[in-house]
């Protein structure tokens, strides 16, 4: 019975060993193509998986093979007549009428204004977008002024202060005078 108890607690070590050597795997899968272009700069740990893991050699080999295959790969040269063809194909397109009534009509109205005799109609669409952006920046410039009270300045405060003597001084003076009439009558 025990032997069985053993045998089950090292099945799942095992079994651990493996999830986590996937897991291993799996970092390390990311950092092969680094360790294929650039090996001092990937970490040790990685580099002694690598050692370690068969899997993983595999797969740096796999890898380091693709690179070789792809250094001697050449590209084709283009067909001299590549271009012509190609512009073409795509005047075909352009001129192609659309399927329905409604993809014809937009496509209509997409074609007088992008390629039409209406092209001076985009700088006039310009134009009026930075008026309008003008007048309604400068109107709401304008509101949030209007809602916040006006702060007086120093030199304002010191005006109306002397202006308020003044007019303190005249009522003063006024009332003197009506006071000096009637002891005078």
């Amino acid at each position: 019975m025990t032997e069985k108890w053993k045998d089950a607690g090292i099945n799942r070590q095992i079994a651990g060993w493996q999830a986590m050597k996937k897991t291993n795997c799996k970092i390390v899968d990311e950092k092969l193509a680094d360790l294929l272009l650039d090996p001092h700069a990937v970490p040790a740990k990685v580099q002694a998986h690598v050692a370690e893991c068969g899997s993983c050699q595999a797969e740096l080999g796999k890898l380091k093979a693709i690179m070789q295959l792809l250094d001697t790969w050449e590209a084709p040269e283009p067909s001299p007549y590549f271009l012509t063809r190609l512009g073409a194909k795509m005047r075909e397109e352009r001129q192609a009428a659309p399927a329905g009534w409604l993809a014809r009509g937009v496509a209509r109205i997409r074609a007088s204004v992008a390629y039409g005799p209406g092209l001076h109609v985009r700088p006039l669409a310009a134009m009026a977008l930075t008026v309008t952006l003008l007048v309604g920046g400068g109107a709401y410039l304008g509101v949030t002024d209007w809602m916040q009270p006006a702060q007086p300045s120093p030199q304002a405060a010191v005006v109306h202060d002397l202006q308020t003597l003044d007019s303190n001084a005249q009522v003063l003076d006024q009332m003197e005078s009506l006071s000096g009439n009637e002891s005078g009558d």
